[in-house]
């Protein structure tokens, strides 16, 4: 689906906010204001924090609504929002984990989405969740990309198109295991999604009490 312009840096951090709490916290989705607020804000799965303000979210919204990618949800004690994307994307769960993860955390390689992604949507292998990014790259209109691979790199890493073309990035030599994150890195990305379902959950209950 093309977008009818790129998505500003607020607008992006929202659309993926509304996609991961869709998956991890249907309990409290649609979201209040106060609770996109935090989730947008959460101090984990986020890359790079950010600080925004109850008005930087309420605009950021309104942006989308006039894209027809988020839709407010009325009644109840206060309105709640929800992300249209589905129907604009078409993504299934699969697709709307990756997205979402790359929404939120920007570029990442195939290894790393699949082992932050299990809380979403279980791929069976990294392959799985390759393959699934080569079939959203290969759209007319792609919403995901594969870049070139670094010196030093073993493995590529995708980004999102949301926000346009990627800009080129500034060299940084890592390693990288070819085998994707260890057991250990892979228990803490486990506890980080937690954490952040954890305070999306508070942010929501905080909200509904002060409605």
């Amino acid at each position: 689906m093309k977008l009818p312009r790129p998505l500003d840096p607020v607008e992006i951090r929202i659309a993926g906010a509304l996609l991961e709490k869709e998956l991890l916290t249907p309990d409290v989705y649609p979201m209040t204001l106060q609770g996109l607020v935090a989730a947008c804000n959460q101090r984990t799965s986020r890359e790079p924090v950010t600080d925004l303000s109850a008005a930087d979210v309420t605009g950021g919204l309104d942006r989308l609504r006039e894209l027809v990618l988020a839709w407010k949800v009325t009644g109840g004690r206060s309105d709640k929002w929800e992300h249209n994307l589905d129907a604009k994307w078409q993504l299934g769960t699969p697709g709307k984990a990756l997205v979402a993860l790359l929404l939120l955390r920007g570029p990442q390689t195939a290894a790393e989405l699949r082992a932050r992604s299990e809380r979403m949507h279980d791929f069976a292998s990294v392959e799985a969740a390759e393959e699934l990014l080569e079939t959203l790259a290969a759209h007319s209109e792609p919403l995901v990309v594969e870049l070139p691979r670094r010196p030093g790199q073993k493995e590529t890493r995708w980004t999102h198109l949301a926000g346009g073309a990627p800009a080129e990035e500034p060299f940084a030599p890592r390693t990288a295991s070819p085998t994707g994150p260890s057991a250990i890195e892979r228990r803490l990305l486990a506890l980080e999604e937690r954490l952040g379902a954890v305070e999306a959950e508070l942010a929501a209950l905080k909200g509904s009490l002060g409605a």
